[in-house]
Order: structure tokens, then sequence, then C-alpha cells
């Protein structure tokens, strides 16, 4: 057998057997247009060595990528598993920590719940890490073998093609005005935490006494029972944050558009903040008691002062997010 006819095999041995036959008379025909007509074997290797490695041949003739995850939707993968990993690292450990305390017992020593909770904390971080990066790498390898497009050239975050055009829509950000991608990371993982805080309330926030092994949970402050009746509308201010800050990211820089989109946010978190602390029942009666108790003052002194200064911290910040927003807009 000839150099043509392995090299021959080699391309077509790689393809669905259905289009071998075709391909293979088409390659050589290509191949024999490109020799001499007295052609020697230092000719064929010339020809062959233009048409590069049968893989490669292969791979063209195949219309599939070689690779998992190719240059067109490289930039983008690795963008979200940058900002992914962290979060998903963030809320299993709360998780974790707040299943814990829903079996402790007290009976260990205060060293042994840290070596324990370190342990297992290491190998949750690996284990969620393996899980995002194997679903969001499938996601992607699904996208690169069912893209239509031909052409590889990269995506960019808005998921289009590039094109010099793009370069006249750059504008010269303002350090000030920029929205860097530690501030939208900050966004969600803060959005993470608070959430994971608010669904597992009874087993993090409350009353915590040092005891002879250490730490020990008193009593809880809120009331999950109460707490859970508002689910469904702080999911939609959870959904409200994450779209918020993937805007951030698109935009990268404060716009007049984003600061009205934040103030809304602001209103919206604020009104649900507010109708979820005057429920009468949010506060534990064990919490209102124990405090009451400690501070020798009546309960609805306590509940007033809590529910009070609650309100006016949060309206507080939110009226701080909604003029730095705005403050950052007029930047020019």
């Amino acid at each position: 057998m000839n150099l043509i006819d392995v090299y021959i095999q080699e391309v077509t041995r790689r393809l669905p057997e259905k289009n071998r036959e075709d391909i293979a008379l088409e390659l050589r025909s290509s191949i024999e247009d490109m020799l001499p007509d007295d052609y020697s074997e230092k000719d064929v290797k010339i020809v062959l060595e233009k048409l590069g490695s049968p893989v490669t041949l292969a791979s063209g003739y195949r219309d599939r990528p070689m690779h998992l995850i190719g240059p067109r939707y490289f930039d983008v993968y690795m963008t979200l598993l940058k900002m992914i990993l962290p979060i998903a690292a963030v809320i299993s450990l709360i998780s974790m920590i707040a299943e814990y305390f829903i079996g402790y017992g007290a009976e260990e020593a205060v060293i042994n719940v840290v070596l324990r909770l370190l342990g297992e904390g290491i190998w949750r971080i690996i284990e969620v890490g393996i899980q995002v990066i194997f679903w969001l790498t499938i996601v992607f390898a699904i996208l690169e073998r069912t893209d239509k497009g031909k052409d590889e050239q990269p995506l960019t975050a808005s998921l289009k093609k590039w094109t010099p055009d793009d370069l006249k829509n750059i504008p010269n950000i303002p350090k000030k005005k920029a929205i860097s991608k530690f501030e939208v990371f900050g966004g969600l993982m803060w959005t993470a935490i608070w959430a994971t805080l608010y669904f597992y309330a009874n087993h993090l926030v409350g009353v915590y006494e040092g005891g002879r092994d250490g730490l020990d949970f008193v009593t809880p402050s809120l009331n999950q029972e109460v707490l859970l009746r508002y689910w469904p509308i702080v999911v939609i201010v959870i959904g409200f944050e994450i779209a918020l800050s993937l805007y951030k990211l698109i935009k990268g820089q404060w716009t007049k558009k984003m600061a009205i989109c934040n103030t809304v946010l602001q209103l919206i978190a604020t009104i649900v903040f507010i109708v979820i602390l005057i429920n009468p029942n949010v506060l534990s009666k064990d919490f209102i008691t124990y405090m009451t108790d400690l501070f020798t003052i009546t309960p609805n002194q306590f509940t007033t002062r809590i529910v009070g200064g609650g309100i006016f911290f949060f309206i507080l910040s939110a009226a701080i997010s909604v003029f730095d927003g705005f403050r950052k807009a007029r930047i020019r």
C-alpha cells in the first residue's frame, strides 16, 4: 500500500461510514491534481504535508470541533466559571453549617467542631466545584456542537460575534463610574449569603452563649414559619438582584437606566423587609423572653427597638445605594 492509500485510509477511518467512499474519491482526486505527471515519493510527501495531518483533515470533513470548549465560547465559559464557582462554594458552606447546627447536640468541644467543619467544608467545596465544572462544561460542549455558525471567532459576553464596530461602542469609562467584576461578584455573593440565612434563619440567626465546650445555640431569634410565608416574594427579590448583577456585568458602567433599576429593586426590597419585620410573630417568643430578661425591659419596648432599628438601618442602606447609583450615573 503506497503513501496515498495509507493517508486516505487514515482520514476516512475517522469519518462516518456512509461518507467514507465519496470522501475517499474526492480526496484521491485532489491529491492527484496536486501531483505532477511523473511524480516520485518525494512529491507525494510534499503534497501530503500540505494537506496536513489526517486527524486535522478528518475533523474538517466532519465539521465538528475536536476540542471540548473551543475559542468561540471559551472566554464566556471561563467568565461564568469564575463567577459561579465562588458563589456555589459559599452557598454550600453556609448550607453545611446550617445542617450541622440542626443536628448539633453541644457535646463536642469547640476545637473538634472547627476541625470537623473545616474538613467537611473542604470536601464540600471540592464536590460542588466538580459539579459546577461538569454541568457548565456539558452545557457549553452542547452549544459548541449545535452552533450552526461555521466561524470560530470568539463570542463576546453578550454571545454575539465580535466585529471591529464593537470598538466604537466601547466608551472611555471613568474609573469611578466603572463597575468592576469584583463589585458584580460581591453583589451576587451577598445575595447568596442573605438568601441562605433567610431560609435557615432558625438554625443560624439567634442567641449564642459560651458554654463549657464552646458556644451553644440558645434560641433562634426569628420564627421560621412566619418567614417562609413570604418566600414567593423573597424569591422574586432574589431574582431581581441576580438580574441586576448580570446587567451590571454586561454594561460595565453605571447608567441612568441602571440607577433607576437599582432604585426600583431597593424600593421593592425595602417594602418586603418592612412587611416581614412588622409582623408581630416574626420574632420568636423565646428570643423576646430571653432578651427582655437580659436587659430588664418590657417585650413591647424590646420589639419596638428591634423593629424600628432594623427598618431605620435598612432604609438608610437602601437610600445610600440609590444615591450612590445616581451619583455614579452622572459622572462623565
